[in-house]
């Protein structure tokens, strides 16, 4: 098997989905029934943190941990944030550290045992290839984050939301045992970009046990991106395939290409697509409302090895989402009801975003108006150069007086919503006090085809089989 062949190409990608939707549970059951399950890797660190506080209810996290290959790293993590009997209710959570271009040790563990343990427990109990999605824009942790789910196994590395091209340099250094770089952006007139490194065996005072090499799927939306991976395969970066997804995906969305808006410019040409990509061997997926057996079918006659589908595993029974959340969806969806916009400025990251209108969330704008300007989360912020030549950190959802001392503009702040406390509150992962921010790809004409009732539910296992026409 050559680098660039893969050791599967199923025809249904299971999208890695927000901070903690695309869970390894789902992940787990969608590999096993035949299609790529997918880890969301995003802020693990803070999910494996949050869950032990909460006394690691089944005790899944620490099974897992205990099979990290470097047990006194593992005891860290445990000692520092696992709580027996479970954070008691109304006390705030144990402080857990947020990332800068030094993390911390305690972090750099946290980070490296929480991808392990997601991606050990989306691989357990079978054989199928599973999957890690990360995003380029939340660039500080990934490092760490690739050598814990490369300790764990991971069969596949997916990344979007930016050009990830470092990504295939990173793996090699892991599994050659040396140390790891990766450049971070920077705004400013004299630094723009920060190179972090990271030694693991220095750090895990050992060698690595043996490790396979993952695959790597860079995820874009055009031709372009598409042509400008090609050039970089041609100078011998190993890629084993390209998700294409179009503006009708759920999250972040690539920017659309001339007068604001989407149109003839963002059209995807997919013969020329597959026609590029069978130079090298490489299959593709397409995403973006494409969760039907038709679509599936087009998709294939294009040249297409499958999709990419989230909406449909977002709103299934097992992903992360908070049951109260996914249920009037659901009911709203299977109505015909459900709205979704694509919102220009409420991310912090500068991507268009799609976002479900929702009463109490942050999709009206009272609701958005009038939440407490706050940062505390750490995610999505921005690297700039300070007037010292330090580098700082800012977000347009911090308080206004706070960014505009760091140098940020007023009107990044104008509708600017605290995108991690949202993203939290969908799962459940949130503290209760923020406004969820629900994001959905534009279509769910799934749902009447697959629920009996506007009532109803249903798993992945059945959004699978609909997919594939059972």
């Amino acid at each position: 098997m050559t680098p660039n062949t893969p050791p599967a190409v199923p025809e249904v990608i299971q999208g890695g989905m927000g901070f903690y939707i695309s869970t390894p549970r789902l992940a787990n059951i969608v590999s096993r029934l035949g299609g790529r399950g997918t880890v969301s890797g995003v802020a693990l660190e803070r999910v494996l943190a949050l869950e032990l506080q909460r006394g690691d209810i089944g005790g899944h996290f620490r099974r897992a941990l205990a099979r990290f290959p470097f047990p006194a790293i593992a005891e860290m993590v445990l000692k520092e944030f696992f709580i027996e009997e479970g954070n008691p209710l109304g006390l705030k959570p144990r402080s857990i550290p947020v990332f800068s271009i030094k993390p911390s040790p305690l972090l750099i563990a946290l980070c490296a045992c929480a991808n392990f343990s997601c991606i050990w427990l989306a691989k357990e109990g079978h054989d199928e290839p599973v999957s890690v999605n990360y995003l380029e824009k939340i660039a500080m942790p990934h490092i760490y984050a690739i050598t814990g789910a490369m300790l764990a196994g991971v069969d596949f590395i997916t990344m979007g939301a930016g050009l990830p091209f470092q990504v295939p340099d990173v793996i090699s250094a892991i599994i050659d045992g040396r140390t790891a770089n990766y450049d971070v952006p920077v705004i400013g007139q004299n630094i723009h970009s920060y190179t972090m490194s990271f030694d693991p065996e220095k750090f895990f005072g050992a060698k690595l046990p043996p490790l396979k090499r993952p695959g790597f799927i860079p995820i874009v939306a055009s031709n372009t991106l598409v042509w400008a991976i090609a050039k970089k395969i041609r100078k011998g970066m190993i890629v084993n395939g390209i998700v294409v997804e179009e503006p009708s995906a759920g999250g972040h969305n690539a920017p659309p290409r001339s007068n604001g808006a989407y149109g003839p410019d963002d059209e995807v040409d997919y013969s020329k697509i597959a026609k590029l990509l069978a130079e090298f061997n490489l299959p593709y997926w397409i995403g973006g409302s494409k969760a039907s057996p038709e679509k599936l079918k087009w998709a294939k006659s294009v040249g297409a090895a499958g999709i990419q589908v989230g909406s449909i595993f977002a709103l299934c029974r097992e992903s992360g989402m908070k049951s109260s959340i996914r249920r009037e969806l659901c009911r709203i969806g299977y109505e015909g009801k459900l709205q979704v916009r694509t919102d220009m400025r409420v991310s912090p990251t500068g991507y268009p975003f799609k976002v479900v209108i929702f009463p109490g969330s942050m999709s009206e704008e009272s609701v958005l108006a009038s939440r407490k300007k706050v940062c505390d989360q750490g995610v999505l912020r921005t690297l700039f150069e300070q007037l010292d030549g330090s580098i700082g950190y800012r977000c347009p959802a911090e308080p206004l007086d706070s960014y505009l001392a760091k140098g940020g503009k007023a009107e990044d702040t104008e509708d600017a919503g605290c995108m991690c406390g949202g993203l939290w509150s969908i799962a459940g992962l949130g503290d209760g006090g923020k406004p969820p921010l629900i994001t959905m790809g534009d279509d769910v004409s799934f749902l009447p085809r697959i629920m009996k009732h506007s009532e109803d539910s249903y798993g992945a296992a059945d959004g699978l089989r609909y997919l594939r026409g059972y």
